[in-house]
């Protein structure tokens, strides 16, 4: 039976679609990806992601939504799993960002891409803004805590989202000058940690 023809039995075919999306995405890029190509991989019918997504955008941004939301998840795992105080908790984040966006780089450009483009899809923004309102809340714990000084902390978790982006996108060009990555992330976290502690 060609593979167009052949019948989706397990109810899962937005997830198939979506995890063999992001594959492309990471080998051929974003214009690699085709709603057809997909299906025949699939082995549906070249109508049957319409059922899913109505078209290649509303792929696109269900693949961003749910970046958002695995990027979120490692970083609320990363907090959970570190020491429990502010210092260690934003190191392990910085690190857990590092990571996801070493792992995942033509994901993480087509997510900040889809939130930031005009028009974007709601849920796409509101799912990228969970991972800064994390940053944002340990930010304000740390700052209850007395642990830094005052400050806008939505500004302070943008400075630090923009210092650990930078270092992965460096990274990801070969930039560094062959310093490790970790100790890169490590040296930025202090030190961006010690420019808010009280004096």
């Amino acid at each position: 039976m060609p593979a167009a023809e052949q019948p989706y039995h397990h109810g899962s075919l937005r997830q198939v679609l979506l995890a063999r999306a992001e594959s492309t995405l990471e080998r051929d890029g974003v214009d690699g990806l085709s709603l057809r190509q997909l299906a025949r991989e699939a082995g549906v019918s070249h109508a049957a992601p319409s059922k899913h997504f109505r078209d290649r955008q509303a792929l696109l941004d269900a693949l961003a939504e749910s970046g958002f939301r695995r990027l979120t998840a490692a970083l609320e795992c990363a907090v959970d799993q570190a020491e429990p105080h502010a210092r260690a908790r934003f190191a392990a984040l910085a690190d857990a960002y590092v990571t996801f966006a070493l792992a995942h780089r033509e994901l993480l450009a087509l997510m900040y891409g889809n939130k930031h483009a005009p028009g974007a899809a709601s849920q796409v923004v509101e799912a990228g803004h969970t991972s800064m309102d994390l940053t944002v809340r340990i930010v304000t714990e740390a700052q209850a805590a007395g642990d830094i000084g005052p400050g806008d902390a939505s500004r302070i978790a943008l400075v630090a989202f923009a210092t650990f982006h930078g270092i992965a996108t460096l990274a990801a060009g070969g930039m560094l000058d062959d310093a490790p990555v970790d100790e890169v992330v490590t040296a930025a976290s202090d030190t961006f940690w010690r420019g808010l502690a009280r004096a």
